[in-house]
């Protein structure tokens, strides 16, 4: 829903740029576990499917800025595209998991803008940083990443379609969980 990614992109823009400077300046360790947690909750909303009120709708403007700079900033920390929070916010505002998960999808370009252009700020100057990388931007990773995405998100997006809901909402609360236990044993 191009309306949604309109409001939300200018709040995860900043907040995946402010969130690659922090997650500079923080220990990893500290990163991975708020990371799981917050992803474990979110997948447990999604297995015990708890319907929002019927008149719940998305917030105004300076609330979808606000729910933007979180994603971003949660999206950044972590190096994820957001949909572990897009998707949960959206649902839980009454937008269909279709629409929030494709929508979701939209959003990932500004959050990977964002947060590619705040890791290279980051880490410009660096001497540790192997051949090939531009701040903390690894530039054979980025392109090889970039291509694989692009390239695969229409099979995704189709297939998200052709599924009923309930199954689709359990398998990316089953994703959400085995990335929360790779963060716990990493």
């Amino acid at each position: 829903r191009w309306p949604i990614v309109r409001v939300l992109a200018p709040g995860i823009v900043l907040g995946a740029f402010v969130g690659s400077q922090l997650a500079a300046a923080m220990p990893a360790r500290l990163l991975g576990y708020l990371f799981a947690g917050f992803v474990a909750f979110s997948a447990t909303q999604l297995v015990f499917n708890r319907k929002p009120k019927p008149a719940r709708t998305l917030p105004g403007n300076a609330g979808m800025f606000g729910v933007g700079n979180l994603i971003g900033l949660l999206s950044s920390l972590v190096g994820a595209g957001g949909a572990f929070v897009s998707v949960p916010f959206m649902t839980w505002c009454n937008v269909a998991i279709h629409q929030a998960v494709a929508t979701s999808a939209a959003l990932g370009f500004p959050i990977a803008l964002a947060g590619s252009v705040g890791y290279l700020v980051a880490g410009w100057g660096l001497p540790q940083m192997p051949p090939g990388a531009l701040g903390y931007l690894y530039w054979p990773g980025f392109l090889v990443l970039s291509a694989a995405s692009m390239s695969t998100a229409p099979l995704g997006a189709g297939v998200a379609h052709r599924m009923d809901v309930a199954p689709l909402k359990r398998v990316f609360a089953f994703v959400l969980y085995a990335l929360a236990a790779y963060f716990i044993l990493r």
